[in-house]
């Protein structure tokens, strides 16, 4: 391997793979930092309901790009990927090696291959009004100007929703046609978990995170932020929210979220397919092989 590129390291997977208990055990044996690429474990007080790394695993490693927003404010790609690029660019020059764990595939792919999205401003007013008109509409709405985009954005995703939208507003121009990509100047080293038994650790994530105090979180986020906030409307706290307002029993709300999470996993391993190529790791021994093919990149073996 050429020694004119650094080399980064990537552990990708569906939610509920393992992936954080893994990435801990990595860092640990190989002295690394992590850098976070889940998109709601971004945002500060979605700890639970993100499965977000505990107060003990962050103090064994220290975690880059966690909590850096408040739900209220929602990160743009462009904003999440200039943080990124300059947590990452700062550990290069201290001669460490970046190392990039998370399932969000599209933040993942601005990362890795470069991907320039387009460099429109948040424009508060108009996703107040895209909040008055709802989910279900401004879904509707991206699948007539931007069909391509809603194929990639989940339906109840309104953060992504409405940047879609926002960027047709702001340029005239769906965000599809006005993305670009620009690959940087690293190795990139894909490491991935796909377990087989992935239905059963969903059941089991779902069932921890309400045990933990799910419903709990959530009603600190509406004391906070109130009901309208769009986060409230992901996997999980859109359920938990329910639950709130006396429309869902818990165990109903535990079905349906557990259901969700398997569809988003689902959409994950599609993503994962297409768009990277990663080295599946053994599901036996994912530590041990992941650790000889990270030292066979870095060149010390």
């Amino acid at each position: 391997m050429t020694k004119t590129k650094p080399l980064v390291i990537v552990l990708l997977g569906p939610t509920a793979s393992g992936k954080t208990d893994l990435a801990i055990d990595l860092a640990e044996a190989l002295k690394l930092n992590i850098h976070n690429i889940d998109s709601r474990q971004l945002y500060i007080g979605m700890d639970i309901g993100t499965a977000k790394p505990n107060r003990d695993q962050r103090s064994r490693i220290k975690h880059f790009l966690v909590d850096i927003r408040t739900p209220d404010d929602p990160i743009t790609l462009k904003e999440f990927q200039e943080n990124a690029q300059s947590s990452l660019e700062k550990t290069l020059k201290e001669n460490s090696t970046p190392f990039l764990v998370g399932g969000s595939g599209l933040y993942l792919q601005a990362i890795t291959s470069g991907l320039r999205p387009p460099a429109v401003p948040p424009n508060k007013s108009f996703r107040k009004q895209l909040n008055e008109l709802g989910q279900s509409e401004c879904y509707e709405l991206l699948k007539l100007s931007d069909y391509k985009a809603s194929k990639r954005i989940a339906s109840a995703d309104a953060i992504r929703t409405q940047r879609a939208l926002e960027v047709l507003y702001a340029t005239g121009e769906s965000i599809t046609n006005q993305e670009s990509a620009k690959p940087p100047p690293w190795h990139i080293l894909e490491l991935g978990l796909n377990p087989p038994n992935l239905r059963e650790r969903i059941t089991h994530r779902t069932n921890q995170i309400y045990a933990n105090g799910l419903i709990q979180e959530t009603e600190q986020l509406i004391s906070k932020y109130s009901q309208e906030l769009p986060l409230l409307q992901t996997i999980g706290y859109g359920e938990a929210l329910k639950v709130i307002q006396n429309k869902l029993t818990i165990k109903a709300a535990m079905e349906i979220t557990n259901r969700r999470t398997n569809q988003f996993a689902k959409k994950q391993r599609t993503w994962f397919r297409r768009k990277h190529k990663p080295i599946w790791l053994n599901n036996d021994e994912p530590l041990r092989e992941a650790l000889s093919l990270i030292k066979t990149g870095l060149g010390w073996s």
